[in-house]
């Protein structure tokens, strides 16, 4: 039963993490724009959804790096080879664009660059939670026991 339960952690945390990106990102924050009575109404309240996601983000990345520790040193982290890299780069993608880039776009700061530039760290952060989530749905029971 432990076991079970140990397998079926981390790719819930990476369904999580990727679907509510696909969510926010793809659903929420476009019908937001397209119902709220002015853009930048729409944006504040874009802002407000983004930085949930980041938490959320960070929880569920740290989530699933906790899950990559085994009882046996020997097969420690096993599944993790070729998740790792992605949990982490989707969490720096994150953290960026919520103390990097959210500052700049809610500033009005040189704004199609930032957000240009936040869109496609979105992006690359959805992809990375969508290979984690890929990798470990597709990883061998026994390694992630």
């Amino acid at each position: 039963m432990i076991a079970n339960w140990r397998r079926r952690v981390p790719v819930m945390a990476a369904a999580l993490w990727w679907g509510s990106l696909s969510a926010i990102g793809f659903v929420a924050v476009p019908l937001l724009f397209a119902h709220m009575p002015s853009p930048a109404l729409a944006g504040q309240m874009a802002a407000k959804l983004f930085a949930a996601q980041t938490w959320l983000a960070l929880a569920c990345g740290m989530l699933l790096m906790l899950s990559a520790r085994g009882s046996n040193p020997a097969g420690r982290m096993s599944w993790a080879h070729g998740t790792l890299a992605f949990v982490l780069g989707g969490m720096l993608l994150a953290l960026l664009g919520e103390f990097a880039i959210a500052p700049r776009i809610m500033a009005r700061e040189n704004l199609k660059l930032w957000h240009s530039l936040g869109s496609g760290m979105y992006l690359l952060q959805w992809m990375c939670a969508g290979m984690s989530l890929w990798k470990l749905s597709a990883a061998d029971p026994e390694t992630t026991a």
